[in-house]
């Protein structure tokens, strides 16, 4: 767990004239990104970071101490080696006096940590002013609770190790702000039941999640539709479908497979896929009807 946990008790702080290169645990081979494969945010994030931190006369292990993190963390954060999670940059904020600097930087840290294959279209979505999305299998990401998406990349194959878990877990909570952000995206999520019934993690995973899926549907800018079982054929059934349109009114659909994404930007293609998400929501049970089947499959469990 990257936060230190409880409250930090009362006690002198590390005296500023520790060397900053003290006392650092040695990382593993397996949590520590090769040097060639380390995003650039993440190196010129550690470098503003360094440079307010010599501002403040602090020393990394007195950073580290009054943000909460440990030593190895900070010094990993600020050469580069592992991103900034969006709590440590609020600590190192106040703690700085960085002036919003670090925040600014914090969206691009976390756009790094999305999966290469998915990045084109993380810059598309975040243009979008709607946003309809179909999984039959899996619950989307942007409706995912942590402990969910965590169960799904802890069950990755091939292994991921912990460090590029707990980053790909925070990438895509931290892209669930395009929720709520203003000015409003329009969201429709179909999901497929098998979604819902399939216990990822542990029976307790799952009803937080059913539960978090109501509670997101009650945003007025978001309808959650479940496709029953028993529907029959329906055009979904090929496999997952994203559709958005940008705010200059560009159309795109977006599929995955296998961990692939695609893009499809030819209008002829992305017509198809938006007639077809089309006759998947006329075919889903309605929005009233999905959270009464969502709240009964909570209540099973």
């Amino acid at each position: 767990m990257e936060r230190a946990n409880g409250r930090q008790q009362q006690k002198a702080a590390p005296a500023t004239s520790t060397p900053d290169r003290a006392k650092r645990a040695p990382r593993t081979r397996a949590s520590a990104p090769k040097a060639e494969d380390r995003p650039g945010i993440w190196t010129a994030y550690g470098k503003v970071l360094r440079r307010f931190r010599k501002r403040a006369g602090f020393t990394q292990e007195l950073l580290a101490y009054r943000v909460g993190y440990s030593l190895e963390q900070t010094a990993s954060i600020e050469q580069g080696r592992r991103p900034a999670k969006a709590a440590f940059t609020v600590a190192a904020e106040r703690e700085l006096d960085a002036g919003g600097v670090l925040e600014d930087l914090q969206e691009e840290v976390d756009f790094a940590k999305l999966p290469a294959f998915f990045r084109d279209f993380g810059l598309i979505e975040l243009d979008a002013v709607s946003r309809f999305d179909y999984d039959p299998l899996l619950v989307p990401g942007l409706l995912q609770t942590p402990e969910y998406a965590r169960a799904l990349f802890e069950a990755n194959i091939p292994a991921l190790d912990p460090d590029t878990i707990e980053d790909r877990v925070d990438a895509r909570i931290s892209r669930q702000k395009l929720l709520t952000k203003t000015p409003m995206v329009d969201f429709s999520f179909v999901i497929g039941e098998a979604a819902l019934r399939n216990v990822l993690g542990s029976r307790q995973v799952m009803r937080a999640q059913q539960e978090h899926l109501l509670a997101m549907g009650e945003l007025r800018n978001v309808s959650i539709q479940v496709m029953p079982m028993t529907v029959g054929f329906h055009p979904g059934l090929n496999g997952p479908i994203v559709t958005v349109e940008t705010c200059d009114h560009q159309h795109f659909a977006y599929f995955e497979s296998q961990g692939i994404g695609h893009v499809v930007s030819v209008p002829a293609e992305v017509s198809m896929f938006a007639l077809r998400y089309g006759k998947l929501r006329s075919q889903a049970l309605n929005e009233k009807e999905s959270a009464a089947f969502i709240r009964q499959l909570a209540g099973e469990r």
